[in-house]
């Protein structure tokens, strides 16, 4: 593991934003808005789960597997670029094209320098209505990582992984500071009335969660807007947020406006959590073994 900065904060960017059916002008935006977080002070920046495309997993067509590149790829190179330019790092989200019929959510961790620190690729793939993951992806088969950039050590999960508390303690394991978590979650709109309210305090309480679990910060990065027809269609509700050690809310955007967030994260808090609120010492790691099993061991 190499050695994090001396310093005793640092800052993060969120963009939260709208997608158009053309991947140019998707990234184009993202350019747009790394160099406005950056301007802003942000250091480790993150654009929401595949945020060159709509979120096209609402169907299952074959053709749109042409959305997908490889990583590295044409997109790592030019936000490789812009990251030496301005001097930041950059999560990205994307859609992996690894070989001919082999496919990844994958999210690319790019250092100031330009150079790929890694990737990670999402483990939990969802199959839901509108949500047809698995007829695009493969589960992740990198494990769960943390990166060094000069900044801080990070972690990346992605979207339905940020229900696992599992995937959380294992990241912070790996000595990750902060949790990033690019995400495309949104309501039906005939549900939205009912259970809207309910689900999306559901989503940020867990993110909140981990970060009180595991004395580390989280950033939920979502998308806002309305994508598909109206029949069937899904309406993203943003609420992209920054969560510290103990879950206290730092920053959270709206629900319906595309927003740059800069947040800035003290590790000292970090450590003071941890020494007031000892889980790591704590857990009882001779009894775990079950977790392992799908059901009680049955």
């Amino acid at each position: 593991m190499a050695a994090r900065a001396d310093s005793s904060s640092f800052r993060v960017g969120l963009i939260q934003a709208r997608a158009s059916a053309d991947p140019a002008e998707n990234l184009a935006k993202a350019e747009e808005r790394i160099a406005e977080a950056a301007l802003g002070g942000a250091q480790i920046i993150c654009l929401q789960e595949l945020f060159r495309s709509e979120y096209f997993c609402r169907e299952e067509r074959a053709e749109l597997f042409d959305l997908a590149e490889p990583v590295p790829g044409p997109t790592t190179e030019r936000l490789a670029r812009l990251a030496r330019e301005l001097k930041v790092a950059i999560v990205a989200s994307l859609f992996e094209r690894r070989a001919a019929g082999l496919y990844h959510n994958t999210a690319a961790v790019l250092n100031p320098d330009g150079e790929l620190a890694g990737i990670y690729r999402k483990m939990h793939i969802p199959e839901d209505p509108l949500y047809f993951e698995k007829f695009y992806f493969t589960p992740g088969d990198l494990g769960y990582r943390a990166f060094d950039t000069p900044f801080a050590r990070i972690g990346v999960l992605v979207c339905w992984d940020q229900w696992y508390p599992e995937a959380a303690r294992l990241t912070a394991m790996e000595g990750a500071e902060i949790l990033f978590y690019p995400t495309a979650i949104g309501w039906h709109p005939k549900e939205k009335e009912q259970y809207g309210a309910a689900q999306a305090d559901a989503w940020r309480t867990i993110q909140r969660g981990h970060a009180i679990a595991n004395g580390v910060y989280v950033a939920a990065v979502n998308r806002v807007g309305y994508e598909g027809t109206a029949d069937s269609g899904l309406e993203f509700w943003g609420g992209s947020f920054v969560a510290d050690p103990f879950g206290v809310l730092l920053a959270e955007a709206s629900r319906e406006n595309e927003e740059v967030l800069v947040v800035e994260c003290d590790r000292r808090r970090i450590e003071d959590v941890r020494r007031n609120w000892p889980f790591f010492r704590d857990r009882r790691i001779d009894s775990f073994g079950g977790i392992t099993l799908r059901w009680a061991g049955r």
